[in-house]
């Protein structure tokens, strides 16, 4: 925070901005990788993968809250909420190019979805890990991890200056079903448009829940069906190119069960362990808040209590109810409740976690996150430029084609 924004001037209307989330992604990414440090090694980049899945509730949490505050805006922009969705879609737009590239049936898994989470699940259970859909998942999964977040806070900044679309497409845009992207693309919109701060946050952040769920059933019964279909008629005509694909013997696994994150019976051990992090966290985001943006450091830090106990109790709910629930929505579901206009906790909830800057808190998270991915490094140099490409006009694709789903309809429907 301390570094602060810096903006590049491309030509007069077009720039890109430089925020201390980039920072401190890429510095936690040297401190891994630079031989001469010693105390950052693989055991605490395990370590930071844990604490990433906490921090991503933190995010949630946040942008909930800011959607509970500007639920009439919501409810007034809602079919442009709903219909970005099919903007998702703009991900088969690489599929093409892959083939181009060489590649053959890995381009069903590396373009039919953003390749997060949800989406491996879906092309492993439906073709089988050692499957050349599940290698192109993978690519996707292991770039966009390393690579993603920089990327779409780069290509919201540009996009957003040269394309002229409304703020509120390109926010809704910003859901994308990833947390870290979510946050990432959200950031520069805010700092450019900062009177809109608080509706942009809620229109991410709906828009993210959305495709947290139903995005998983956008790919299995939309995208990934189109991916057949167009490998099929498309493939023929690359044929005659080399046959690229990806290194069989890489495998990225998964978040490992530690001591943060593991998803066994609540304990009291657990929840100490949580609420240790998160206090500790709260002291950060609400220091460098302070050094960033000049808010008050009491208020930030209440703020930011308030955001650490609707995790704690969407991470708890997940655990004590028997369904397969995850705690993001739980999480999102308690932020926007508490937040609505009109509910008791509104006035206070509202107040505190307003202080609080999202990118304060991005800035935080990814730094963990540039730790974390080191262990990813040797997959990723595996994986080549073509990979790196694919990657780009994946995340690209879905970015564009949600905000100007979002754009026109907001005009079609008067709400801009």
């Amino acid at each position: 925070m301390y570094i602060g924004v810096k903006e590049i001037k491309i030509t007069d209307t077009v720039s890109i901005l430089l925020l201390p989330l980039i920072y401190a992604l890429v510095l936690g990414l040297i401190l891994y990788l630079a031989k001469p440090i010693t105390f950052i090694g693989r055991k605490q980049s395990k370590a930071a993968e844990g604490v990433m899945v906490i921090l991503i509730g933190v995010l949630i949490s946040k942008l909930a809250i800011s959607s509970g505050q500007s639920i009439s805006s919501i409810f007034q922009v809602g079919p442009a909420l709903i219909l970005q969705q099919i903007g998702n879609l703009g991900t088969l737009i690489a599929l093409p190019v892959a083939l181009f590239l060489g590649f053959r049936r890995e381009v069903i898994g590396m373009a039919s979805s953003i390749c997060r989470e949800p989406n491996l699940g879906i092309i492993i259970d439906k073709y089988g890990f050692k499957s050349p859909e599940t290698r192109g998942v993978l690519s996707v999964f292991v770039i966009g991890s390393i690579l993603g977040t920089a990327f779409i806070s780069f290509l919201s900044s540009i996009s957003a200056s040269v394309i002229p679309m409304h703020p509120y497409a390109y926010a809704m845009a910003s859901g994308v079903g990833s947390a870290s992207m979510n946050a990432a693309a959200l950031a520069p919109l805010m700092h450019m448009f900062p009177s809109m701060a608080t509706k942009l946050e809620a229109f991410a952040g709906c828009s993210n829940l959305l495709s947290f769920c139903f995005g998983i059933y956008m790919c299995i019964f939309v995208s990934l069906p189109l991916a057949e279909w167009m490998y099929k008629r498309l493939a023929p005509r690359f044929g005659n190119g080399e046959k690229t694909t990806i290194d069989d013997e890489y495998a990225i696994e998964g978040v490992k069960d530690d001591e943060y994150a593991s998803k066994d019976e609540l304990s009291a051990g657990k929840l100490l362990r949580w609420t240790v992090l998160l206090v500790l966290f709260s002291v950060m985001v609400a220091v460098g808040n302070y050094i960033g943006y000049n808010s008050s450091l009491i208020d930030s830090f209440i703020g930011m209590i308030i955001i650490s106990i609707v995790t704690i109790a969407g991470m708890s709910l997940e655990r004590l109810i028997p369904r397969n629930i995850q705690s993001i929505i739980y999480i999102s579901l308690i932020g926007i409740i508490i937040a609505i206009p009109g509910m008791p906790t509104a006035d206070f909830v509202s107040h505190y976690v307003s202080q609080i800057d999202l990118a304060t808190i991005c800035t935080g998270f990814l730094a963990y996150v540039g730790i974390a991915i080191g262990n990813d490094w040797e997959e990723f140099k595996k994986i080549g430029w073509k990979g790196i490409i694919i990657t780009l006009i994946v995340i690209s694709g879905t970015y564009l084609c949600s905000a100007a789903v979002a754009h026109f309809t907001l005009i079609a429907t008067g709400a801009v």
